[in-house]
């Protein structure tokens, strides 16, 4: 499967750089992942974000979004694979996403009811889609 993973801006903070390449090495053990990270000049750009993903099956991060546990993240993927499009997962700035981003999106999915901060979501985000990936392929991780 493959996914796409755009963020506004990219981790800035140690913990946050590590955790992110810590994840994403872990998470290409399983798919074919890409990322990529717009300058923050874009946040309220949503033309500019909309050709990052034209064709994938798209996710926005959105505090508002539906929540899911983990096996339902498991559950989503695996149909998103049997689709056979990319999905790509977008993380807005510090001011979240543009209305028209939101609105074109196929979901929004929210990690949490709590504010993190962007870096955190970034990290958060990856290890959520690792540990859904764990759970497809009978991996104990996810434990």
């Amino acid at each position: 499967m493959k996914i796409h993973v755009i963020t506004i801006g990219q981790p800035k903070l140690s913990y946050a750089r590590e955790g992110w390449d810590e994840y994403w090495k872990r998470l290409g053990r399983y798919h074919e992942v890409r990322a990529t990270h717009l300058h923050d000049k874009y946040a309220a750009d949503s033309e500019k974000i909309m050709q990052t993903y034209q064709g994938s099956y798209v996710v926005v991060l959105e505090i508002t979004g539906k929540q899911a546990e983990s096996s339902e993240v498991a559950a989503f993927l695996e149909q998103r694979a049997l689709d056979g499009r990319e999905v790509s997962f977008i993380i807005g700035g510090p001011d979240g996403l543009p209305q028209k981003i939101r609105e074109a999106a196929d979901c929004q999915w929210s990690l949490s009811k709590l504010t993190l901060p962007h870096d955190l979501a970034m990290v958060t985000l990856l290890e959520t889609l690792y540990r859904a990936s764990t759970i497809n392929a009978g991996h104990p991780y996810h434990r």
